[in-house]
């Protein structure tokens, strides 16, 4: 039983993620059905907004027939394909995901078996076991929003950088590898356009093993096909426009957000950043590209304006981002609206005129049994494996060459969200390749433990 078990451990690891979020899934219909009748849309709304308005008008907005590019499109154009095979039935969609975190799990186990070759074998499947068993992601990826496809892109991604690096010889494989990489990477910025300062770290980690004339060969197709990948949809944002659309409307509200005199104030209040009143001058909704700029100007306006708050500032978004609580700690409820006042206090308003355009989910989200006791399990869980992960970067201090590709993408990740503004969703689709690390750590542990057995028994 023993052998069989080690000989199909990654397959036993691939059922109890399967098994995980099914029982999940089929236990809180209350929660994750938003397709049936009184649910609320736990996710984004406005993806599913997109995505049926796309299937009735053959228009990518979210307004119907009516074309945009506030928002990246590569998740709205999958939840439509799912509606137009399926219907609009969150099973569907559930289901797509779950088979995401499935082959994510799958290239978890294959890139810790090509960073560290013997004990990876084991390494990827105790960090595939954490990955299954994670209950932040377990939830989030069982409701309407990008992060198991985001996921699943990242890992495939860094397989590919490895096998990339790995090829000796500059033939057609690897040009076929250095292809694939482009194209994972331009696609992926459809999703979330956050992987660019990855890929320009991941040079150095090739400049470790290989010339930089090898890295460079390998690497500017990388980039070239890339760009290429995004030129369709940049092509379109000009046209509906008739201007340059950094892939999406929404970074200026992203970097105002994550940069104002409110933004301190509500983390520590425990609340989301989005929820900073904007300057009153800033161009309306209906004004998409020039409320873009607006609000990114707000943003880099401020930083340039008070420098010396910037320390703090990054401080306190640093501390939320690698939080062992789920951040946001709080959300508005229906009706509620939050308000920081000039001490920086924050207060909530509730009342006429004081509804923020909060949904019902946001209720469920804070209040339900589910989230409790998610929120508790969360501390416990995650905050244990990030200890390990502590241990597990010494215990592998001396493969530090191979595994530094695996600190980048931590760094990367960081300072992107220190620019614009962290939570736990942000940071948790890097946490599966954290727990690398806590593998390394819980399998030494295993290895010292029987070892001391051992020794007892010959005693």
């Amino acid at each position: 039983m023993l052998t069989i078990a080690k000989s199909h451990a990654l397959l036993i690891v691939l059922a109890i993620a399967i098994g995980a979020r099914l029982g999940v899934l089929l236990a809180f219909p209350d929660i994750f059905a938003y397709t049936e009748p009184g649910v609320a849309i736990q996710g984004s709304a406005a993806y599913d907004a997109y995505a049926l308005n796309l299937l009735d008008t053959g228009v990518y907005g979210r307004q119907p027939g009516i074309a945009d590019a506030v928002l990246p499109p590569l998740y709205s154009y999958l939840v439509a394909a799912v509606y137009r095979i399926f219907g609009a039935q969150y099973l569907a969609i559930a289901s797509l995901h779950i088979v995401f975190d499935a082959l994510s799990i799958v290239l978890l186990a294959a890139i810790c078996r090509r960073l560290m070759p013997g004990r990876g074998v084991w390494v990827g499947r105790v960090a595939g076991l954490f990955f299954a068993l994670y209950p932040y992601l377990i939830f989030q990826n069982l409701t309407l929003n990008d992060t198991a496809l985001w996921i699943l892109l990242l890992h495939l991604f860094v397989w590919l950088l490895i096998c990339l690096r790995e090829r000796e010889r500059l033939d057609k494989a690897t040009l076929a590898l250095a292809l694939a990489a482009g194209a994972v990477l331009g696609i992926s910025a459809l999703a979330r356009s956050t992987l660019a300062p990855f890929a320009l770290l991941a040079a150095l980690w090739f400049g470790l093993r290989l010339s930089w004339r090898q890295t460079a060969l390998r690497l500017l197709p990388v980039a070239v096909v890339s760009v290429l990948a995004l030129l369709p949809w940049l092509a379109r944002g000009y046209a509906i426009y008739g201007d340059f659309v950094p892939i999406a409307l929404n970074s200026g509200e992203n970097i105002f957000q994550g940069n104002n005199a409110q933004t301190v104030p509500i983390f520590r209040a425990g609340y989301d950043a989005q929820w900073a009143a904007p300057p009153l001058d800033i161009p309306p909704k209906e004004q998409p590209l020039a409320r873009n700029a607006a609000l990114a100007a707000a943003g880099w306006g401020y930083l340039r304006a008070h420098p010396a708050r910037i320390p703090e500032l990054l401080l306190v978004k640093l501390q939320v981002y690698w939080s062992a609580q789920i951040t946001p700690r709080k959300n508005l409820r229906l009706g509620e609206k939050l308000q920081v006042d000039a001490d920086g206090a924050v207060r909530i308003i509730t009342g006429a005129g004081s509804h923020a355009g909060v949904s019902a989910a946001n209720a469920v989200y804070q209040d339900s049994p589910l989230s409790q006791l998610m929120r508790a399990a969360h501390v416990l869980y995650f905050g244990g494996l990030w200890l390990l992960a502590l241990a597990g970067a010494w215990r592998s201090r001396r493969c530090w060459r191979a595994l530094s590709l695996l600190y980048f993408l931590q760094i990367s990740q960081t300072l992107v969200y220190l620019l614009f503004h962290p939570s736990t969703r942000y940071r948790s689709p890097t946490d599966p390749l954290l727990f690398v690390f806590s593998a390394v750590a819980v399998l030494a542990l295993v290895e010292w433990w029987r070892k001391s057995r051992n020794m007892r028994l010959h005693v």
